[in-house]
């Protein structure tokens, strides 16, 4: 019986699923760093046991966990960590893609700018919020414009490093369109910085990854114009 958490990704079974895992994370340094059997455990499974532990948290912590306010705090944290923030962790959850000939010869490179980033710093597990601009050049194919903003909010429902989530934005975004002529921005404010540690609540930083063309310097200039950089 084919498993309904993935029947929108055409798996059919467990194995499928590992295979899938294998070719996106195994041996490569821009992978997430995963556990051979990640996903062995399914997601249901997952939400009791990280609500467990994190019910042990806040009593390490002296929370009072009969208070109504808190008591359902530990069922919340795991299904959000499981089904929302870190949902991208799984490749089953990686979004289906559409793409369309390029009826109109179009061979100028198309830009999307101020592309939402919202993700988790795997330091800390505190928010990473920013824009990232992502830009393509086509040789054939065209991909329909939402589906570049799921890409990137696909790779960024992880723990991340904000370096490996610009170059897994480009990677994802080439594979989908058959072209190295990617180039991937991202501007984001780490609250592991403004709201720890050094506390400082105006630097940002900026990351980068030009493929194909893009690593011409032409190119890459007209990429920034267009993203006002």
């Amino acid at each position: 019986m084919k498993n309904k958490e993935h029947e929108h990704t055409g798996i059919s079974s467990t194995d499928e699923l590992l295979e899938l895992i294998e070719r996106e994370h195994s041996n490569y340094s821009a992978n997430t760093p995963l556990k051979p059997d990640a996903f062995e455990i399914d997601d249901d499974t997952k939400i009791e046991l990280i609500e467990k532990h994190f019910k042990a948290i806040m009593n390490v912590l002296g929370l009072d966990m009969t208070d109504d306010s808190l008591k359902d705090t530990p069922k919340r944290v795991a299904k959000m960590y499981v089904k929302e923030i870190f949902s991208g962790l799984n490749p089953a959850n990686k979004p289906e893609i559409t793409l369309f000939e390029n009826k109109f010869g179009y061979n100028q490179m198309l830009v999307e700018r101020n592309i939402a980033v919202k993700s988790n710093c795997e330091h800390h597990f505190v928010p990473i919020i920013g824009k990232a601009h992502v830009a393509y050049i086509s040789n054939g194919k065209v991909i329909g414009l939402s589906k570049l903003n799921r890409l990137v909010q696909y790779c960024a429902k992880r723990p991340q490093v904000q370096e490996r989530l610009t170059i897994q934005i480009a990677e994802e975004i080439s594979q989908a369109l058959g072209t190295e002529d990617v180039a991937v921005m991202i501007d984001a404010y780490h609250h592991c910085v403004s709201s720890r540690g050094v506390n400082d609540q105006d630097s940002s930083t900026v990351t980068a990854e030009y493929c194909g063309k893009f690593a011409e310097t032409a190119t890459r200039q007209e990429f920034l114009k267009m993203i006002g950089k």
